[in-house]
């Protein structure tokens, strides 16, 4: 009788404990499932972010990654000064001082000529070795692929022009016109040796600024965006769609 009832008791706590590792089990779960239903708002609120130009990767990415995007996010801040010292240099030489550039090679090649030619002869009455000077040879490879790498980016900006000048492309004409209109207005104003430099240092101080500040800068594009879409809408209505259009014929360019 008591073994019947041992067994009996060794019954129920098996079954016992069968219950408490379900109500675990579901609970865990159910704890897992809360923190995915937790998660999955986050990670969809950060997918539907705007991103200036629908951008979906990181800046640095976007630059290309690797040693230019880290010289133009000033991740090596040396390297990064050193080439805006050295572009800021070559504009005071040539912009300001009013120096050219043949005049600038010549006198380079003159001054290391000198130095290489005195130091060949003097080595012989000082008893030291002379210079080695290497030899540089332009490889075929590099030459070639640089040709053709120009070649593919001349054929498609002459491709995106016939585009435009077909008048396929509304919208890419008149961004074009009026680059070309702010471009003329800054030619004006700046040499090209100017214009060039300022680039030079938009490219290196813009990015990591945006890099930054990009979520404030993504918002207030979004509602520039939003704004010139609707003054766009806006423009159609009242004047693009009043232009007489005749039909666009396929037009054959040698």
């Amino acid at each position: 009788m008591a073994d019947h009832a041992g067994e009996h008791e060794s019954v129920v706590e098996s079954v016992m404990d069968k219950i408490n590792d379900k109500l675990h089990h579901d609970s865990s779960s159910s704890d897992s499932e809360d923190e995915k239903e937790k998660i999955s708002p986050v990670e969809a609120v950060k997918a539907k972010i705007y991103r200036l130009f629908g951008r979906e990767k990181p800046v640095h990415k976007v630059l290309g990654g690797g040693k230019p995007a880290d010289v133009f996010l000033w991740r090596d801040k040396k390297i990064t000064a050193g080439v805006l010292g050295f572009a800021t240099a070559i504009w005071v030489l040539f912009e300001l001082l009013e120096y050219h550039l043949l005049t600038l090679v010549c006198h380079i090649l003159i001054l290391a000529l000198a130095v290489l030619f005195l130091w060949s002869n003097a080595s012989t009455f000082i008893n030291k070795s002379p210079p080695q000077i290497p030899e540089v040879i332009l490889p075929e490879d590099i030459v070639l692929g640089v040709a053709s790498a120009l070649r593919i980016e001349i054929n498609r900006a002459l491709e995106i022009l016939r585009d435009i000048a077909s008048g396929k492309e509304l919208k890419k004409f008149l961004a074009v016109i009026a680059g070309l209109w702010v471009l003329s207005i800054l030619g004006n104003c700046w040499n090209f040796l100017t214009l060039f430099y300022i680039c030079f240092v938009l490219l290196h101080t813009v990015p990591v600024l945006y890099e930054k500040y990009e979520d404030q800068v993504d918002a207030f594009a979004e509602k520039a965006e939003a704004e010139i879409k609707k003054q766009y809408a806006v423009f159609n209505v009242k004047v693009l769609s009043k232009i007489p259009r005749g039909p666009l014929k396929d037009k054959k360019f040698l």
